[in-house]
């Protein structure tokens, strides 16, 4: 039986943030389990054409600067000095604030309406040797947004027991949209050296010596990042896929001409039915790519970027064996081996490592047409592990580029 969304129905609408800043196009897609436009909050112009809508209905509404989330307000710009800027990191080690990080508002001292503890961001704009500048404006304030909201399903709802009222787009672009993006175009200070240092600092061909052939992310994870490789990737491309294991998530549908596997563990890649060529390499040994120059036409690396030591040196020399127009797309999760991974990796926010993988790719300056992608808040599959323990499936997250000529 054929469903419309009504005011007696629930639907699972999924909502797609686009939007563009300092040239890099980004997509941060959300969604909503049970909309209920009943008691739930959303714009008119997305609202009344959603009613009547069914499955596979895709409407669109864009939003100026100041209509999605509060404009611009330069009261929420404040000088504050370094002594009521202070806070501790979770190992204890004092925090110190780099410009263009964001940071919680709880650490800030003498401003309005700010108490201890408060978990919201703000973003340091400005470091010097009297104190900070702390932005508290939205990340998105003064963007331009478009709106996509997508039908998944309809279905009925039995009964009205009152409960929370849910503003979605709030809920789309309060989770961290906009964090990503530089501010005002200058590179943010990622690249301290103790930002790369480890838990772990041991020898990784130690570490990854015994075969680990488990799955890393969940299976809506996975296939979220096949779908996106499936989309970037050409037919007949040869791949790289870095930093690679016993599965490429490339799509059964999608035939390279090669895929060429760099990891760490030779069973694993033995045991990758996709690749055709396997290398066992250390790239926090030795960065060094042994390819030739122009060597392949896309290189992807999942859910492995955290683990990289150097990685700029890495994204130079995968810029080194791509050919003019080829592709580079990195993605991850919420999930990884914290001995392994390097320390600024966990304190980032989850979309500040968006910005942090954005700046790798910006800052290596051969790579164009920057998009960055978000998807998150999707049922987590039944056969996880951590099935009824978390209820939203892992996010993806990614990051792409295509080689300069």
């Amino acid at each position: 039986m054929m469903l419309w969304i009504t005011e007696e129905s629930l639907a699972g609408i999924e909502f797609v943030l686009r939007w563009e800043k300092n040239g890099v196009r980004h997509t941060d897609a959300t969604f909503a389990p049970r909309v209920n436009l009943w008691r739930d909050i959303l714009p008119q112009r997305l609202r009344q054409p959603l009613l009547g809508a069914m499955a596979g209905d895709r409407l669109t509404a864009a939003f100026e600067p100041g209509e999605l989330v509060p404009a611009v307000n330069p009261r929420l710009v404040h000088r504050v000095a370094h002594a009521r800027a202070a806070g501790r990191l979770a190992d204890g080690a004092p925090l110190v604030l780099r410009r263009g990080r964001f940071y919680p508002r709880g650490i800030l001292g003498g401003i309005a309406n700010v108490f201890p503890g408060n978990r919201a961001p703000f973003r340091c704009t400005e470091v010097d040797a009297e104190g900070i500048t702390a932005d508290l404006n939205h990340p998105l304030a003064g963007v331009r947004v478009v709106v996509e909201a997508v039908v998944h399903d309809v279905r009925p709802k039995f009964e009205e027991h009152g409960g929370t009222a849910y503003d979605w787009l709030e809920e789309a672009a309060g989770g961290g949209a906009g964090m990503q993006a530089r501010f005002d175009g200058r590179p943010t200070d990622f690249f301290i050296p103790e930002a790369f240092d480890r838990e772990d600092p041991s020898d990784d061909a130690g570490f990854y010596a015994r075969p680990r052939l488990v799955q890393h992310i969940d299976a809506h994870a996975r296939q979220t990042i096949t779908e996106l490789h499936g989309r970037l990737i050409p037919p007949g491309a040869r791949v790289l896929d870095l930093m690679s294991s016993w599965v490429s998530h490339l799509p059964a549908s999608r035939e390279p001409a090669e895929i060429t596997g760099l990891g760490m563990n030779a069973a694993e890649l033995a045991a990758n039915p996709r690749l055709t060529t396997r290398t066992v390499h250390d790239l926090n040994r030795t960065p060094a790519l042994p390819y030739g120059a122009a060597s392949f036409d896309a290189v992807t690396c999942t859910a492995s970027v955290e683990y990289l030591t150097r990685p700029a040196e890495v994204f130079a020399e995968v810029a080194r064996v791509l050919s003019p127009g080829g592709l580079f797309a990195v993605t991850f999760s919420n999930r990884w081996f914290p001995p392994k991974a390097i320390r600024l990796w966990s304190e980032l926010h989850p979309f500040e490592r968006l910005g942090f993988v954005l700046e790798l790719f910006q800052s290596a300056k051969v790579f164009t047409r920057l998009e960055t992608f978000c998807s998150q808040g999707w049922p987590r599959p039944a056969d996880d592990t951590y099935f009824g323990q978390l209820p939203a499936a892992d996010p993806v997250f990614g990051v792409w580029g295509t080689r300069s000529a």
